[in-house]
């Protein structure tokens, strides 16, 4: 596409995508005053009025003077032609309806509001009489976005308390109501400032950066856990900024957000622009819009950010590429790592991928040359890697019902009696797993889906954490009757913590699980508190493997590192890997030497080899072998197909169909196995069947997948959804 709008003069045909799901553009006739090819417009579809984006010429196929007009243009910047290209890439990439794809793009509020005033809240000059702690969280909410005015419904919200309290502080002056504009440009952030000083393996990666600047590239950022990738990637964001171009920041956890927009800001001199769920309506608005216009020069945020419209896109970096939560696997399936990279080539702009653990994809696409390398092997600074040894649980004599063996006590107690922290990392949320009765052996399941309930004693309920779905902890058998010999089977993070406070009463233990936090806000709040020394032992699932930084931390230990290692999942061995070693990597990050103990039945497995030498390369070189033979990715392709209804049979007849017709798929010398049930064979009340096609990596699987599934008729509330480079097999 050209950057060269294309006028529609008024009444002139033009053809307009909007998000509904009717597949294809739409024709209507410009309005009064003409449009802009990508001009965001109100147009009228049935009885409603919806957005959409001028797309391009008319398709022609209705008579003119039967075409609806457009309502009205929005006052918005025109969507660039290297956005609407990227989306039309991504749409035939995943092969998704091109709506779905826009709904990724627009999905702002208030995008059809005009650019009025409201009635801000701001920190007034006076002070309520009595200072109750609904008050203070109403003042503390506000500092918390920088002094950034909010409706009153967006200040309660934040703070948690009810309309009446913010009422009440506007009453005593203490909060002062302004009309200000609906939105607002972002505050300059200064690339001028001196950033801190840097060891030679940073300067070395940030020069290479710097030469790599002003057209596109992908560079593989590898750097041992606390070697300082972030400063490295904020000296391109520097340089970025210079040139007077936009930046852009993928973190795989909102979590993460906080410190690292306290580091932005003490780099640049002010906060950067935030893009992901905890973020307000009204934020979200005006970010898109400022993005639009220029006056947003740096974006951080979740995965979706990728699909502001920017002005002028010249980096984009992705934090712990690896990271799982890059991969949307509901409605538009797509991996924002793969995507950052397409969008980068679109844009002319760098893209680095940023990981102590890379994926086997960004490993293997290094290896290859298509992306640049730089190495961080050492730490910043005078800390060390933390020495990392295994227990052998064989050998250790670990009652019924304990998990942390008599060797990881020992050295729990002695970090203790140093002042020191430990963290204690199990991947499992909740209390235990699974919850059966010792009379008949009877299981608790989610009566919607095919998944065991898990027991969250802090919440004092069962839950799905498939659908979310809740129940009482029963006391009676629901199968055979029996009372009191319901137990729960297996641990989570909230029965360690019961092991924990009984092994060690005296010390002060925090639980940090996704779950156990209702806001952003409050999780970010129980980080700060423990790398303030506000907790001894730190007890966490995999969000403490993402890059917090508790300078306290000396030990730790995983309690089950097997946890991962069976199953067929293709990607298990890798997945063990990463998360051991990047939640080994918090211990030892200050200036006191760290250790990591794990837990293992099987210390001669070699994933366990590998996460104990330290030998990274050895071990992504053995994946990459075992991988290559069998024809796996990132050496060949694959695609889920997921089929889901209300009926089993009726899906596997369609399966079976399917698996039969597969001659366009054998054209290109791929394989159809299945179907067969899913894992989880049914969620939230539909069954799920699937099958999985395996091809060559250059065979041009999307068109051979359009053809072999467009003969095929859904039955009534049936779905088909195909997953291209599926990472999860669920």
């Amino acid at each position: 596409m050209s950057d060269t709008p294309e006028f529609f003069d008024e009444g002139t045909p033009c053809g307009v995508l909007t998000a509904e799901p009717l597949g294809r553009v739409l024709d209507y006739r410009a309005p009064e005053g003409g449009c802009w090819l990508g001009a965001f417009v109100q147009v009228p579809l049935g009885p409603r009025r919806v957005v959409g984006v001028v797309w391009g010429a008319a398709e022609g196929r209705f008579d003119r003077a039967k075409l609806r007009q457009v309502i009205r243009v929005l006052d918005a910047a025109p969507m660039r032609a290297e956005l609407r290209e990227f989306l039309t890439r991504l749409a035939d990439y995943t092969l998704t309806q091109l709506p779905m794809v826009l709904r990724l793009a627009t999905r702002v509020p208030g995008l059809a509001d005009g650019p009025v005033t409201r009635k801000l809240l701001f920190r007034g000059d006076g002070l309520p009489e009595r200072m109750t702690d609904a008050r203070a969280r109403v003042l503390a909410a506000l500092d918390e976005f920088g002094g950034a005015g909010l409706s009153p419904g967006e200040l309660a919200g934040a703070a948690g308390v009810g309309t009446s309290v913010v009422r009440g502080l506007v009453a005593a002056g203490a909060l002062a109501e302004r009309d200000a504009p609906r939105d607002q440009p972002f505050p300059r952030l200064d690339p001028a400032r001196p950033g801190p000083t840097l060891s030679a393996d940073q300067a070395r990666a940030a020069d290479a950066l710097r030469k790599g600047r002003g057209g596109y590239g992908t560079w593989l950022l590898k750097g041992v856990t606390g070697s300082g990738k972030t400063e490295v990637y904020l000296e391109a964001v520097a340089d970025t900024l210079r040139t007077g171009r936009q930046a852009l920041v993928l973190l795989p956890e909102i979590a993460l957000s906080a410190e690292f927009i306290a580091r932005v800001e003490k780099r640049f001199g002010a906060k950067p622009a935030e893009w992901h769920s905890g973020v307000t309506q009204a934020e979200r608005r005006r970010l898109w819009r400022m993005i639009g216009q220029g006056n947003a020069q740096m974006v951080v945020g979740a995965r979706s950010a990728l699909f502001l419209p920017f002005q002028n896109l010249g980096l984009i970096v992705v934090d712990e590429e690896h990271d799982t939560s890059y991969k949307q696997e509901e409605g538009v399936f797509y991996n924002a790592r793969d995507m950052a990279v397409l969008r980068g080539a679109l844009n002319g702009a760098q893209v680095v991928l940023a990981s102590a653990t890379p994926s086997l994809e960004s490993w293997a696409n290094a290896e290859a040359g298509k992306y640049t390398r730089l190495d961080l092997s050492t730490r910043f600074g005078p800390n060390t890697l933390p020495d990392m040894a295994a227990i052998d649980l064989r050998s250790q004599d670990l009652p019924a019902n304990r998990w942390v063996s008599p060797a990881l006590q020992a050295a729990v107690t002695a970090r203790l009696a140093a002042g020191e922290q430990a963290l204690l990392f199990l991947n499992r949320r909740g209390y235990a797993p699974l919850t059966m009765c010792r009379a008949c052996g009877h299981q608790i399941a989610c009566a919607d889906c095919d998944a065991r309930m898990v027991e969250h004693r802090f919440l004092q309920r069962l839950v799905c954490h498939q659908c979310g779905a809740t129940a009482p902890i029963p006391t009676t058998c629901p199968e055979c009757g029996a009372e009191d010999r319901m137990a729960p089977v297996g641990p989570g993070v909230e029965r360690l913590e019961e092991e924990a406070r009984a092994l060690w009463p005296d010390a002060r233990v925090a639980v940090l699980s996704s779950d156990l936090f209702g806001s952003a806000r409050a999780l970010k709040a129980q980080i700060e508190e423990i790398a303030a020394g506000g907790a001894d032992i730190i007890i966490g699932t995999q969000i403490v493997a993402k890059g917090h930084n508790f300078p306290l931390l000396t030990l730790v230990g995983v309690i089950d590192a097997d946890l991962g290692l069976s199953g067929s999942d293709l990607r298990a061995a890798e997945r063990v890997f990463q998360l051991t070693r990047q939640v080994a990597g918090r211990a030892g990050r200050a200036d006191k030497p760290g250790r990591a103990l794990i837990q293992t039945s099987q210390p001669e497995h070699p994933v366990i080899r590998a996460i104990l030498s330290g030998d990274e390369e050895a071990f992504w070189q053995a994946e990459a072998e075992a991988r290559r033979a069998l024809g796996m990715p990132p050496y060949g392709r694959l695609a889920g197909i997921i089929l889901s209804g209300p009926e089993m049979e009726p899906l596997f007849a369609l399966g079976e169909a399917l698996a039969r017709g597969d001659a366009p798929l054998r054209r290109i010398g791929a394989q159809v196995f299945g179907p067969a049930p899913a894992p989880i064979a049914r969620i939230r009340g539909q069954h799920r069947v699937r099958l999985l096609v395996k091809a060559a990596k250059g065979a041009p699987l999307q068109a051979a997948l359009r053809d072999w599934v467009r003969p095929h008729k859904l039955g009534a509330k049936m779905r088909l959804a195909i997953d291209i480079d599926p990472q999860s097999f669920y």
